[in-house]
């Protein structure tokens, strides 16, 4: 049965990880993460946990505890953000290469410099490419979902990699918001005990974790992980449906919001999808069709399944909140153009960068970006299609 509480995204996370109840719990503080093991720290201490929880001397080493412990047959995890991640990047090829299921709870913050402690995707959007599945949350009750399900896709044995699990430093980090929380025993359910088919400390199965890999063997090494990233979208859905049943909240791989009939859309990740909705809402009462692409599953890319979302638009703005320095647009902005493309979309599309650093994101930004959009459809002509909002030139 589902109890209603008033929560913080990190004391979301911090309870969901409670309830799941890890084996290993390795971390190092960093704005604005520090709660979600502050919380853990505190349910260690008075017993509502038997994890080992590790304070470390740094984010290098919380993933690296992390990952030893991962292999050796726990299941573990750690937090971080912005520059923590960066510090453990040599890390995350690792754990990925190694096909360890262990999962991180990462609070989105800008990478210095220059220094800055607020909301931007900069930090995960430069992991992107490690080999980790990123799932993106847009407030608080999706950070606590999310977190609920990582192990439980991590640990497929079709998928066995490691999970990043998203959300907005500050605005769903620290904000308070009703949310429902599941019973502890539905949890303990649902994700399962953890039962390695390998790991260093069987004995009865000796095995190397991380040896050199000359160039016989490298190629392949990447094609296996490769391999798992090929099923993760499917069992992302198949846990999505086993947690629907469960708490009767309704997950995919990206979340289409009043795009049925639109003729203008916009594709984002995370928190600022929430003010779109509100945009969206009151541009249909007033009669125009527009919608909302909000990516969950950021890695894998679900690129045929976005393009079919996007299908019978004939303007798209893809938003993203991190800059890719390519001259031509961000992360997100390179996959969905790449995925239209292949697809043979006929969509005028435009890739504006926004929020950085923290800057605000209001209902009326987001009426403007879809005003452009109707201009773009009546001149028949994207203009420029590499923006930002919001810049004071």
């Amino acid at each position: 049965m589902a109890k209603r509480d008033r929560l913080s995204g990190n004391e979301a996370v911090a309870i969901a990880l409670r309830q799941i109840n890890p084996d290993v719990f390795p971390a190092f503080p960093i704005t604005p993460s520090t709660e979600i093991p502050q919380y853990f720290a505190s349910f260690a201490a008075n017993g509502e946990v038997d994890t080992e929880f590790i304070p470390v001397e740094s984010e290098h080493s919380s993933m690296s505890a992390a990952i030893g412990a991962s292999a050796a047959g726990a299941r573990a995890l750690t937090a971080t953000s912005s520059c923590g991640l960066a510090y453990m990047w040599e890390e995350l090829y690792i754990a990925a290469s190694n096909r360890l299921p262990l999962a991180l709870a990462l609070v989105n913050r800008a990478l210095s410099g220059p220094i800055n402690i607020n909301c931007d995707h900069s930090d995960s959007m430069g992991a992107r490419d490690s080999g980790w599945i990123q799932v993106y949350a847009e407030n608080n009750q999706e950070a606590y979902d999310n977190m609920v399900q990582a192990f439980r896709i991590s640990e497929h044995p079709d998928v066995k990699l490691p999970i990043m699990v998203c959300q907005d430093g500050f605005i769903t980090s620290h904000a308070v918001e009703n949310i429902e929380l599941l019973e502890d025993e539905e949890v303990k359910g649902f994700v399962g005990e953890y039962e390695p088919e390998h790991f260093l400390l069987n004995p009865a199965c000796p095995m190397a974790v991380g040896p050199y890999s000359v160039s016989d063997y490298y190629l392949e090494a990447k094609r296996s992980q490769a391999e798992g990233m090929r099923h993760a979208e499917r069992v992302v859905l198949e846990v999505a449906k086993g947690f629907e049943a469960l708490s009767g909240r309704k997950y995919g791989l990206f979340e289409a919001y009043r795009l049925e009939d639109a003729d203008r859309a916009v594709v984002m990740i995370g928190s600022a999808a929430g003010t779109t909705k509100d945009a969206i809402d009151e541009l249909r009462k007033k009669g125009e069709k527009v919608g909302l692409l909000k990516i969950r599953l950021f890695r894998p890319f679900p690129a045929d399944a976005v393009a079919d979302a996007l299908k019978n638009v004939k303007a798209v703005a893809v938003m993203d909140r991190a800059e890719g320095y390519t001259n031509h647009g961000g992360p997100l902005g390179a996959d969905v153009m790449s995925a239209l493309f292949r697809a043979g979309s006929n969509a005028l599309a435009v890739n504006i960068i926004y929020g950085l650093g923290g800057r605000d994101v209001r209902v009326e930004d987001m009426e403007q970006v879809f005003a452009d959009l109707k201009t773009m459809i009546e001149k028949q002509d994207a203009g420029e299609t590499y923006r930002y909002m919001g810049i004071r030139e």
